[in-house]
């Protein structure tokens, strides 16, 4: 009973931290682990455990969301191809294969973030106003994309930080299409897992279960913070998750 409200709490966590910003898996992925699931049938069981706090975030999110259906579906085949690629990549390469490279992109992101406001001025400037995302957009959400695929933690500040500097748009507007985005590469990735791999589907519904609450709680809070808030707390938190992804 203890592992069960210790899980479901973690998935409580990882959904509102996921709507947020993201990195919610550097909370689930843990649990697991410490109540002693092998690894892969962690990373496999907390990605289809979080898809319902996923969707549960982007209704949230849904008047943010309003006018990009078609960006999101652009964006969408990139994220559901790259998803694909990542979670096959896992059930054939060893765990190690990401772990220099990952937090060198979650550095990159952040920096993105930081930076977003006076980047985007200066493409602003040089950009059409009526321009849709270019291929340089649709590639790196193609490399998150395999990068949900194959673990997920901080998928979404890797999507905040390329998509704030390419898209004119604002920071929550993006936040809800990042939910969207990122909530799909966890939803392809649990389908291939689901049919092939060693699933714990009593962990998964826990998570589920847990991250359907936390989208809730995310949206009704994470909506209201002002961009430099909102951007503080993407720092702060993918800080958290370099730190924990160099030393675990």
């Amino acid at each position: 009973m203890l592992e069960a409200l210790a899980i479901f709490a973690a998935g409580i966590a990882a959904g509102t931290i996921n709507t947020v910003v993201g990195s919610g898996t550097l909370i689930t992925f843990p649990t697991l682990l410490a109540f002693g699931y092998a690894p892969v049938t962690a990373n496999v069981s907390n990605t289809i455990g979080l898809v319902p706090g996923s969707v549960s975030g982007a209704i949230g999110y849904r008047r943010e969301l309003a006018g990009q259906a078609a960006r999101a579906r652009r964006l969408g085949v990139a994220t559901f191809l790259g998803a694909l690629a990542g979670a096959a990549l896992l059930l054939v390469l060893p765990a190690a294969a990401f772990k220099a490279i990952v937090p060198a992109f979650v550095l990159l992101a952040l920096v993105l973030v930081v930076l977003q406001p006076r980047i985007a001025g200066w493409l602003g400037g040089h950009r059409h106003p009526d321009a849709h995302e270019g291929w340089g957009t649709r590639l790196a959400v193609f490399g998150t994309g395999v990068y949900g695929g194959y673990f997920g933690a901080a998928q979404g500040i890797m999507l905040l930080g390329f998509l704030g500097v390419t898209l004119p748009d604002d920071l929550q507007r993006i936040n809800a299409l990042k939910n969207v985005l990122a909530g799909l590469a966890n939803l392809v990735a649990g389908v291939v897992f689901a049919l092939v791999a060693d699933v714990s589907w009593g962990a998964a519904a826990l998570i589920a279960a847990g991250s359907t609450i936390g989208g809730q709680v995310g949206a009704r809070y994470g909506r209201r913070l002002p961009p430099p808030v909102l951007r503080a707390v993407i720092v702060v938190v993918g800080s958290a998750a370099v730190v924990h992804l160099v030393t675990s």
